[in-house]
């Protein structure tokens, strides 16, 4: 079962990053000013990851893959790693899809930087 693992950024703002059962990171938030704005996130992602249009198929500059979960109102709430192929994204997108929804929260957010 995948993980959402909250943590501080060095600029006081905190994250999750949502985790596979393997440890890999599958995707990223945006930093928030207040750990329940990053609780709201998680819910957002629990929410809007089940429904295809919510994802959005981009492609860096540098040739490499990577997706992001948009919530109903269209704010980006997480972004993926890079992927060297478009069938690595999309394997990553069913990954969030099979992980969020029953991930467990751990707060790490107390631990030093």
């Amino acid at each position: 079962m995948g993980k959402f693992v909250i943590t501080k950024r060095s600029n006081g703002e905190f994250q999750f990053n949502l985790k596979a059962d393997n440890g890999e990171t599958i995707l990223t938030s945006e930093g928030y000013s207040a750990k329940a704005s990053c609780l709201n996130g998680i819910e957002s992602v629990r929410t809007n990851s089940q429904l295809d249009a919510n994802y959005e198929k981009k492609t860096s500059s540098n040739g490499k893959h990577f997706f992001n979960l948009k919530a109903s109102n269209g704010q980006t709430i997480g972004t993926s790693e890079l992927y060297e192929t478009a069938s690595g994204r999309d394997g990553g997108i069913e990954s969030v899809k099979r992980n969020a929804p029953d991930a467990n929260i751990v707060d790490e957010s107390s631990k030093a930087a």
